[in-house]
């Protein structure tokens, strides 16, 4: 086999779709038959699975547990799936690992870049909109088995409270009013914060929830990590208010944890004297 030459007035340069062009191939349809071609055993995909988002009331809390999967194996014990967008807001995501974490990394910048020429921050719905044009360019990454779902959410400066924004692999964006999940274990998530909901959280409250919410996930769902007490691993917890996007402290995240396997075990045992009584 022969490397094509070119003269310098038509030479493609670095581009390889270019250079295809030049050979009378359809770029598109090349790569397509080059993916086609990967097995799904062969194409070894990362995934993040469950992150969660609910409201309180001066704020949201947004959570994420840190297992990534690749197929029925553990790719990665301690994957950060919780980031701050900018001062006043923060994403979640799920699915596709290495796509996911490249769209947070663009998406803070252009938030950061927005600022420094404007002066002030982007408004909380036109953060929610630019996150949403990211998820809908990722489309046909998405329509190959390499989709990101993540979750918004933020401080209103304008309207004073917290606001939540959920997305699906077309771009599609909707704003929750109380709680939001995505990822293998949403459905459990989901069911949990739910019943846990009566009446007005604080923001204790509420991160005490989203801990419980994610250690059901991670005991129905395989792909979800729960606490990992001999490595000392633990989900990542971040509230949003007034006050900014600020981290929850690992050892208080580890003490409420102990809560919620306390409140477990003690549950378990009331069931065990019914059943003997």
């Amino acid at each position: 086999m022969t490397l094509p030459l070119f003269s310098t007035t038509d030479d493609p340069g670095p581009s390889f779709t270019n250079l295809l062009t030049k050979l009378g191939m359809d770029p598109g349809h090349a790569i397509n038959n080059a993916v086609a071609g990967i097995s799904s055993s062969q194409l070894q995909i990362t995934h993040g699975t469950t992150v969660v988002a609910c409201r309180y009331d001066s704020g949201v809390v947004i959570a994420g547990d840190r297992r990534a999967t690749s197929g029925n194996l553990i790719a990665h014990r301690t994957m950060e799936k919780v980031f701050p967008a900018d001062k006043w807001s923060g994403v979640a995501i799920a699915g596709a690992a290495g796509p996911a974490l490249e769209m947070v990394k663009i998406f803070q910048l252009q938030l950061e870049h927005y600022e420094k020429v404007e002066g002030h921050s982007l408004s909380i719905e036109g953060k929610a909109n630019q996150l949403s044009q990211m998820v809908r360019n990722h489309l046909p990454a998405a329509m190959q088995g390499m989709a990101v779902v993540p979750l918004f959410a933020g401080w209103d400066q304008r309207r004073n409270r917290g606001r939540l924004f959920a997305y699906d692999v077309t771009g599609g964006r909707y704003e929750e009013d109380e709680y939001v999940a995505s990822g293998s274990g949403s459905l459990h998530a989901k069911t949990v914060i739910k019943l846990g909901r009566g009446g007005r959280l604080d923001q204790g409250q509420t991160v005490q929830l989203l801990i419980k919410a994610l250690f059901t996930a991670a005991d129905e769902d395989s792909a979800t990590g729960g606490p990992d007490t001999m490595r000392g691993i633990y989900p990542i917890v971040a509230t949003i208010s007034s006050d900014g996007y600020q981290r929850v402290d690992e050892e208080e995240i580890r003490e409420r944890f102990e809560l919620v396997m306390t409140e477990l075990v003690a549950g378990q045992g009331t069931d065990d004297e019914e059943m003997t009584a």
